[in-house]
């Protein structure tokens, strides 16, 4: 094959087995990547039949796609998963952009659907309606014969369960109530949760984790957690990965587990991971002209979602691990190499300026992804004509004459979930979990497909069966699979179970996985003096693998005491040279006044940037603002009025900002001050949203003023030499 520009090949690997006898999984594959296609700019955008499309998608030699089910079976389907006997769940958004401009998408006409393979071969045969009438679900996780539900614009989390048989729902049960509506855009509101590793329950969004206990979620804030959107997914370790459409960045939050807050660092990519490489033309992008290159392909990630670390034994070996990112604008899938360096966590793609799964066909929109029971990797394509949100191809937009033209919103009501597999690895056959006693379970903790590990231990924990308790003591000791050790630990922790003698074995593990997570369940045995954990602790800090020096940090900034913030420094002065060691030892070892606790604890709920603006708005509230307003706001007498309560502070948002670029003089409701309120237009643009922002949403409760808002008003308020008056910003 000729290396030209739109053909090419690239051999990461050679052909050969390690050793004669391996599982067909261990062999190392190569993977020789596809000719790429000539591309066609402005691509036509009829439908194709599932066989068709398939047709229409390249993968390395010696992979390909199987269909696993289509519509009629399935419409709009957005996310599956599956119960422990490997019934799959899939959730329909029936009302999702019907038409250019999201007529009754609002209305509860959704539904989840149950899928059944009922001869093992991998293809879907039977579907039934789980759940109908309901408003375009975003949540879905199963449980053991129960299914927590959650839908958009209601914040409530609900249980459902089929009582007799018939793939139906007939119990429904309330675990978390919410009253208030959430009135987000669909896009940026919560979805995707997961049973972490820890067997706390985890959204794409927020910094809050949840707690399936006694048949109800109980909650529990975070420090900080990034602010993702569609998809989470979670390594073997329970290390969780984001991504973030709305902010263009395909993956976020993997430095360390959002319970620590958040981190992210310079070099979390490797030069370029950002660029990605259709092998179609998208005219289709919200970006516009910008995120397009010469030949019409998308030049930059704009759309990941629905992304999924593969843990699974049927497909190659060197796929495990791997972190794979659909991005449904592209009509592509990255398969990214998750690498630890030096203690950074660090994504390249696995191919050079190409990806694992592309297509030709306008309609592929992969939005989801999971690791199956089969152990191979299943893909969820919604298989439409316009991906994005009404709010984004409005009148004016760039997007809706695109729409228009290529008559996107005609292609609806459609759907396909394929499933990747290998030429040369056979997948597994489903066993069923759901009836299996705790001991029966205990195997699969150690089962080479990550699947099967996870939903093993759920189910143990959900069981509450005690009994198993000297076993999983037992596997921490003896048993030879670091994964199930590993497991074990944590269904220990599950079932209110786990003891400091037990910590103090795993400590001591062989493995750095173990020893790290045993460093993370010993945190709620460090109340009050524990002398065998901190000498344990005081020995780990040189281990030879930096991860567990970084674990310590973090596990001991929880209980900050003088002997703790000894051992912190400690690890630090062990590891003078390591940039991550640095970062959170620092980070560890800072005290910040109570007034800023009380801030991030009040606005838990509130996305990540909102939060941080608000305590970056106090420090620059208080440096100048306060001098005349009051540390608390409530305004000096003859110096400055008070801005709480204020309608100049809780009213139009644009008169706020215009006293506070330009200031404001004269009477004020009658009352005369000295001097005058200086402007502050001098100021850059986050100082000002920033003091904005606290005014409003700290001191008064209403919507903050983000920066690229302010950049709006001020565009729109243009140049003044002379303060505002009274009469000035208040006349018609």
């Amino acid at each position: 094959m000729k290396l030209q520009n739109h053909f090419y090949i690239l051999t990461i690997l050679l052909s050969i087995v390690l050793f004669s006898g391996c599982k067909e999984a261990d062999k190392i594959y190569a993977d020789i990547i596809y000719e790429k296609p000539e591309i066609v700019k402005d691509p036509p955008v009829d439908f194709l039949s599932p066989e068709e499309s398939i047709k229409t998608m390249y993968l390395p030699q010696g992979y390909r796609m199987e269909l696993v089910a289509s519509e009629p079976m399935i419409n709009e389907p957005v996310a599956i998963e599956w119960d422990g006997n490997g019934k799959m769940y899939v959730a329909e958004m029936l009302t999702y952009m019907q038409d250019i401009d999201g007529t009754n998408q609002q209305e509860p006409w959704s539904r989840i659907s149950v899928l059944e393979d009922l001869d093992n071969d991998g293809k879907m045969d039977k579907s039934t309606i789980f759940i109908d009438s309901i408003i375009l679900p975003r949540i879905i996780l199963p449980l053991d014969d129960r299914l927590i539900v959650g839908e958009t614009y209601n914040r409530h989390m609900w249980s459902y369960r089929d009582t007799n048989g018939d793939n139906v729902a007939d119990e429904k049960i309330k675990l978390f109530d919410v009253p208030k509506r959430d009135n987000a855009n669909l896009e940026h509101q919560s979805a995707s949760m997961l049973w972490g590793i820890d067997n706390w329950l985890y959204l794409s969004k927020g910094a809050v984790r949840y707690r399936f206990t006694h048949g109800k979620i109980e909650t529990d804030t975070l420090v900080g957690a990034p602010h993702g959107q569609w998809g989470l997914t979670q390594d073997e370790g329970g290390q969780l990965y984001y991504s973030s459409a709305g902010g263009e960045v395909p993956a976020l939050g993997y430095q360390q587990h959002p319970y620590y807050g958040e981190l992210e660092l310079e070099g979390k990519w490797e030069e370029g991971f950002e660029k990605v490489w259709p092998i179609i033309g998208t005219p289709d992008v919200q970006g516009g002209l910008r995120r397009l290159r010469e030949d019409g392909t998308l030049n930059h990630f704009t759309a990941s979602c629905g992304q999924a670390i593969f843990l699974g034994d049927k497909l190659p070996s060197n796929l495990y691990g791997d972190l794979f990112i659909p991005e449904p604008v592209g009509r592509l899938v990255r398969r990214a190499k998750v690498e630890r360096i030096n203690g950074k966590t660090v994504l390249k793609n696995a191919y050079k300026e190409t990806e694992f799964l592309a297509s030709t066909d306008a309609n592929f929109r992969p939005v989801d992804m999971k690791t199956g029971p089969d152990g191979c990797l299943y893909v969820v394509d919604m298989y439409r004509g316009i991906i994005q949100e009404g709010n984004w191809v409005r009148k004016g937009s760039f997007l809706r004459p695109v729409v228009a033209r290529k008559g996107l919103d005609k292609n609806i009501g459609k759907g396909r979930i394929y499933r990747i597999v290998h030429d040369d690895i056979k997948p597994s056959k489903v066993e069923s979990l759901l009836d299996k006693s705790s001991k029966q379970l205990l195997k699969y903790l150690g089962h080479d497909n990550g699947w099967y590990r996870i939903n093993a231990q759920k189910l143990i924990v959900l069981k509450k069966d005690i009994s198993v308790v000297p076993l999983l003591v037992e596997m921490i000791e003896k048993d030879n699979s670091a994964l199930a050790r590993l497991h074990a630990l944590w269904t220990l922790e599950g079932l209110d179970a786990l003891d400091e003698a037990t910590i103090l074995k795993a400590l001591t593990d062989e493995d750095s996985r173990v020893k790290r997570a045993a460093i993370r369940l010993s945190e709620s045995f460090l109340k009050g003096s524990k002398e065998n954990l901190l000498k344990a602790f005081d020995n780990l800090k040189s281990d030879e693998d930096i991860e567990v020096a970084i674990q310590l940090i973090l596990s001991l900034s929880t209980h900050k005491n003088d002997t703790t913030k000894g051992l912190i420094k400690g690890v630090m002065e062990t590891h003078p040279e390591n940039e991550v060691v640095t970062i959170s030892g620092t980070e560890a070892l800072k005290e910040e006044p109570p007034v800023i606790e009380q801030l991030k604890k009040k606005h838990v709920l509130k996305n990540n940037r909102i939060r941080n603006t608000i305590i970056e708005g106090y420090h620059n509230y208080q440096g100048i603002c306060a001098a005349c307003h009051g540390k608390d706001g409530k305004g000096i007498e003859n110096l400055a009025p008070t801005l709480v309560g204020s309608k100049r502070v809780t009213g139009d948002p644009e008169i706020t900002t215009k006293i506070l670029l330009d200031g404001l003089t004269g009477p004020i409701e009658g009352k005369t001050y000295s001097g005058v309120m200086v402007g502050m237009k001098h100021q850059d643009d986050k100082w000002l949203a920033s003091v904005l922002t606290y005014i409003r949403t700290e001191l008064n409760n209403v919507n903050p003023i983000p920066e690229w808002r302010l950049k709006n008003y001020k565009k729109k308020i243009g140049e003044r030499d002379g303060y505002w008056t009274i009469e000035e910003l208040y006349k018609k």
